[in-house]
This record gives C-alpha cells, sequence and structure tokens, in this order.
C-alpha cells in the first residue's frame, strides 16, 4: 500500500467551498480565493475542494482545475489541511488524479451511488480504493444522495480499513452515527456531515464538522467545536441551537442555493448563480437567513 501522507487540521471545521460564478457565468476567481482566505483566517481548519457545495457535477476540467488550485494557495498560506472531493463514477482514476497535486491531505469519497452495491460491495470497494489511493480516504456516508444505507458494523469495518482515516457522516442522529462514534478506533476522524447536528455530534465526541453553513459566521462555528471539546456545555448548548436554526434556514431549498444567495446579499459573491439542474433560491428563502447571519453574535 502507498504510504498515507499526514493530514493537518484533522479537528475542527472544513469548510466545502461553494464555487462563485461572475455575471458571464465564469467561475469567480477572485471571490472564490476572497472566500477561502476568509473562512481560514476566522479559523477554519481546512478546505473541501471539488464537494457537492461547490457543483463539480457541473464544472469541466479546466474549472476543476482553477478550483482546486485556488483552494491549495489558500491552504498553503494558512498551513491548513487541502481535502478534495472525488466521488464520480470513475472514483478509482479521480482519486488516482490527486497524486499529481503535492498539496492534497486527503480525498472525500462518497459510498458508491446509483448502482447501490450492497453493504459487502462498499466494504470491497473501499478496501480497494484504500490500498491504492495516494492520499488518505475520508469516507463521506450521505444515504439521502446515495440510495446505499451502511449499518453500524459496516461503518465500523471501514474504520478499521488502513489509509482510512476518518468519515464525513451526513445520516442525522441515527444508530449508525452513534454507534460509529461510540466504537471507532481513537484515531479515526468522524466530522458531522449534516450541518443541524453538528452540535450533538460533537457532545458526542466528532473531531469537527465538513459544514456548507459555516461559509456564514465562521467563527462561531470554529467556537462551537473548541467549546464541546473543552467541555463547555453552558457555551456550547445555546451556540449549537443558534447555529442549527442558520443551518436549516440555509437548507430550505437545494444546497447550495440558499447559501449562494446569502453569500450574494452579503456581497461577497457576485451572482447567486447556480448551474443546471438546480436553480437559484426564491427570495423567501434567502432572507431568513441572511438575517440569522447579521444578527448572530460572531
Amino acid at each position: 500500500m502507498i504510504a498515507a501522507r499526514t493530514l493537518k487540521g484533522m479537528e475542527g471545521i472544513l469548510v466545502p467551498l461553494i464555487t462563485p460564478f461572475a455575471v458571464d457565468g465564469t467561475v469567480a476567481v477572485e471571490a472564490l480565493a476572497a472566500l477561502a482566505d476568509d473562512v481560514l483566517t476566522q479559523g477554519a481548519a481546512g478546505l473541501i475542494a471539488l464537494g457537492t457545495s461547490a457543483e463539480a457535477f457541473a464544472l469541466d476540467a479546466d474549472e476543476k482545475h482553477t478550483v482546486l488550485e485556488v483552494c491549495a494557495r489558500a491552504c498553503a498560506d494558512h498551513g491548513a489541511a487541502l481535502v478534495v472531493g472525488a466521488g464520480t463514477n470513475d472514483t478509482h482514476s479521480s482519486v488516482e488524479a490527486l497524486a499529481a497535486h503535492a498539496q492534497v491531505d486527503a480525498a472525500l469519497v462518497p459510498v458508491p451511488y446509483y448502482v447501490r452495491p450492497g453493504e459487502a460491495g462498499v466494504i470491497a470497494h473501499f478496501t480497494q480504493l484504500a490500498a491504492n489511493s495516494p492520499v488518505p480516504l475520508l469516507v463521506y456516508h450521505v444515504p439521502h444522495r446515495t440510495a446505499q444505507p451502511l449499518s453500524a458494523a459496516t461503518l465500523l469495518t471501514l474504520s478499521r480499513i488502513p489509509n482510512i482515516i476518518g468519515a464525513k457522516v451526513a445520516s442525522g442522529m441515527t444508530e449508525d452515527a452513534i454507534a460509529l462514534l461510540g466504537d471507532c478506533p481513537p484515531d479515526f476522524a468522524v466530522f458531522a456531515g449534516d450541518d443541524a447536528y453538528l452540535s450533538p455530534m460533537l457532545a458526542l465526541g466528532a473531531r469537527g464538522g465538513i459544514t456548507a453553513s459555516s461559509h456564514l459566521c465562521t467563527t462561531a462555528f470554529t467556537r462551537l467545536v473548541a467549546t464541546w471539546h473543552k467541555g463547555d456545555v453552558a457555551t456550547a448548548r445555546p451556540l449549537g441551537h443558534a447555529l442549527a436554526r442558520l443551518s436549516t434556514a440555509l437548507f430550505a431549498e437545494p444546497s447550495p442555493t440558499v447559501l449562494k444567495g446569502v453569500l450574494h446579499a452579503q456581497g461577497r459573491i457576485p451572482t447567486p448563480d447556480v448551474r443546471l439542474p438546480l436553480l437559484p433560491a426564491s427570495p423567501e428563502a434567502v432572507d431568513t437567513p441572511v438575517n440569522r447571519a447579521t444578527t448572530h453574535p460572531h
């Protein structure tokens, strides 16, 4: 097996950056760089490049290269972790391609989607992928997108495969998530992937969150992680509730449409545009998180 690289920042908030678009439809590179610098300056431990929030499905090869380069520069400047989404119908090739980029610390790989290979197939898939990957893997468990649920036993099996160093768990506060947090190896990093459940996941031992909501109020999200890790329940509990309300509002319509609407309203990206089959969020959906992000203590 190829030796795993050391992953920096495996605790805290990893922000899955959106891809802002200019008026002419191209990637708004300056806005992307500013977003990356902003969230890292506010304390995020790293970035997820080319994840679901980035609309990677709609980016061509040149655009993906541009996004990756912008994120890599920002992470290098801040000494932060760079994780890259590598989930496609040709997962092996997309993971192998990461070897060409020296700064990539890990790949975020979803459970195989659409084909529904069964849990034994998922284990076999990740076992082979991890054995040949040039970078460590984070399993992305998101059954409402993949249509492939995983039991606690399967998640725990994945947590013990060499070169799989963590998981983004976006299955809510389910028995599988709770069991994984309770019984996974101590060096296996579980990240909350359903934004509204970040606080309870942290309370049960998650290392941090991979949360699109943390584009907004990034300092508050990083403080939530720190307060739970310190055991400061009195501070963490109300902060977690406030951020959960913000997250719920941001996911009122398909992600990342509402988030992009808020970022545009704040003047941080030039347009709220998304690419088909997504459509821009309604003004009504954008108003609530705009107000909550404005009034929330940073």
